[in-house]
C-alpha cells in the first residue's frame, strides 16, 4: 500500500537538523520535566523516572517539517502527553499547551492536539535514546502537526487558558500547524475556541 504524503511534502533520507537557538548543555542528573500552569497539582519527573515509567506507547509514523521535507516510517517511543495531564489534573479552562525547552524555545499547541491519542513525550527514536540533535533528553511529538510543534529538549509542559506566540509563531508561523490542512502560516485561525478533551462538553 502506497504511503499518502500530506500536501506539499516530499520524502528525504534522514532528518535535517535545525537548532535555531543552538544545542543546549544537558545535566541529566539535575534535569527535570515539569508539568505546570492551569493544573490542580504541579509535577516534575527526573529522566530516570521517565525512562522507568510503565505507561509508554510505541508506534511508527512519518515526521513532517514545515519546510516541505518528510522522514518516512520513524519508530517513536514515549509517554502520552494525556497521561501527564491526567496526573496533574488539568483545569477546565485550559485551552493551550506550551512545550518549553532547555534552550528557551517554546511551541504552543491547541489542547485537543496536545492531548490527542498519539501525542507523546518521546524518549526513544528507532529503538535508541534520543541524540542531542534530535531532542535529548526528551521531546514532544504529534504526528499530524508540523515538526516545529514537536519541541526538542523538552523541560516543561505548561497548560494555559490563553494563547501566546512561541518562537516560530512570532515570525508568522501558524498557531496550530496541521500538516493535512497545510497550516504553515497564520491565516486568521481562531485563538479562542479550544476544547479540553479531558472535560465532558454538553
Amino acid at each position: 500500500m502506497e504511503t499518502v504524503l500530506p500536501p506539499g511534502q516530499r520524502y528525504v533520507r534522514g532528518f535535517i537538523i535545525y537548532a535555531a537557538l543552538g544545542l543546549p548543555e544537558v545535566d541529566i542528573e539535575s534535569y527535570r520535566l515539569r508539568v505546570t500552569g492551569s493544573v490542580d497539582k504541579e509535577l516534575e519527573f527526573s529522566y530516570e523516572a521517565l525512562l522507568n515509567n510503565p505507561v509508554k506507547t510505541t508506534y511508527r509514523s512519518d515526521f513532517h517539517c514545515v519546510t516541505k521535507w518528510s522522514v518516512r516510517d520513524v519508530l517513536w517511543e514515549g509517554i502520552p502527553v494525556r497521561w501527564f495531564a491526567e496526573q496533574a489534573g488539568v483545569k477546565n479552562g485550559a485551552a493551550w499547551v506550551f512545550f518549553r525547552c532547555l534552550d528557551g524555545y517554546m511551541a504552543p499547541v491547541p489542547i485537543e492536539d496536545a492531548l490527542s491519542e498519539k501525542a507523546i513525550v518521546v524518549l526513544k527514536m528507532n529503538g535508541e535514546p534520543l541524540k542531542l540533535e534530535n531532542g535529548y533528553p526528551c521531546r514532544a511529538f504529534i504526528p499530524h502537526l508540523y515538526g516545529w510543534k514537536s519541541a526538542k529538549h523538552l523541560c516543561e509542559i505548561e497548560f494555559s487558558d490563553t494563547y501566546m506566540d512561541g518562537f516560530w509563531e512570532a515570525y508568522g508561523y501558524h498557531e496550530r500547524g496541521n500538516v493535512w490542512e497545510e497550516e504553515r502560516f497564520k491565516q486568521g485561525f481562531s485563538r479562542h475556541v479550544r476544547r479540553n478533551p479531558l472535560v465532558t462538553h454538553k
